[in-house]
């Protein structure tokens, strides 16, 4: 919601539970009597920065919804296709604890999210810090007094600005070894697909223009490569077994394969 008001753009947040339908985010058909015709009423899924909370907690059919508008950035509706307005971008929670009452994300799902963050406990300095703000803010926060610094229409152009970053040959052929490495190494059951290779190459190019540069270099890949591929690998059950990880796989992957120079 924060990140939101900074940059001046529309904020949605849906909540899944087991009984959410995918109308209840798409939205549905209502029959308009005084026109005697069908009206499609948008559902919260029509936004810029979409939160959804505890995404695991509905059933397959709820969470397919999402697959058309996160890839293409459209929905489907009575044969008619309504385009999402940019900027677009979809958050999603889930609790890596509690998993009663939660549905596995499909891997179709999984691969449509850019980045996988795992968000761990803040250290003891952080902590204090949390305590002593909220203390002297006495817990309350006025939204109203933030101030945005970007609207949509230069969110856009940054995006089309990212897009033209240099990336050499060498450097897609190093993405594209890494992605293959996944699908032929011993330890995994399941590879990254192409669209991770396509993450890899646009999370490098934003790290680069992040960072001042109009070109990538072999760090912006390999520092955006274990958030990318972290939800989408699958390791093998002997592996699984043995308390290993994806993220020592990735790892191993990244030291295996040659620097391009």
């Amino acid at each position: 919601k924060l990140l939101a008001k900074t940059m001046d753009i529309d904020f949605s947040r849906i909540q899944f539970t087991p009984d959410l339908m995918p109308s209840d985010i798409l939205g549905t058909s209502i029959f308009n009597v005084k026109s005697n015709e069908f009206e499609y009423k948008k559902g919260p899924i029509f936004s810029n920065l979409i939160l959804i909370d505890e995404i695991n907690r509905a059933p397959a059919k709820t969470q397919a919804a999402l697959f058309e508008v996160m890839a293409e950035r459209q929905i489907t509706m009575d044969g008619t296709e309504y385009k999402m307005t940019p900027p677009f971008l979809v958050f999603a929670t889930q609790n890596p604890i509690e998993q009663e009452g939660t549905y596995r994300l499909p891997e179709a799902q999984l691969d449509r999210f850019l980045f996988k963050i795992n968000v761990d406990y803040p250290n003891l300095e952080d902590e204090i810090q949390i305590l002593v703000e909220n203390h002297e803010r006495q817990n309350q926060f006025d939204f109203n007094s933030v101030k945005p610094i970007l609207n949509a229409s230069q969110i856009i152009a940054f995006q089309e600005l990212v897009k033209q970053v240099l990336v050499e040959s060498n450097l897609l052929s190093y993405i594209a070894a890494i992605v293959h490495n996944t699908r032929t190494n011993a330890n995994l059951y399941l590879g990254a697909s192409p669209r991770a290779s396509l993450a890899i190459l646009n999370a490098a190019k934003a790290n680069a223009a992040i960072n001042g540069r109009d070109f990538v270099t072999p760090d912006d890949i390999k520092r955006c490569t274990k958030a990318i591929l972290k939800h989408r690998l699958v390791l093998t059950p002997e592996r699984e077994m043995e308390a290993f990880t994806v993220d020592k796989v990735v790892d191993q992957i990244l030291e295996t394969i040659e620097i391009p120079r």
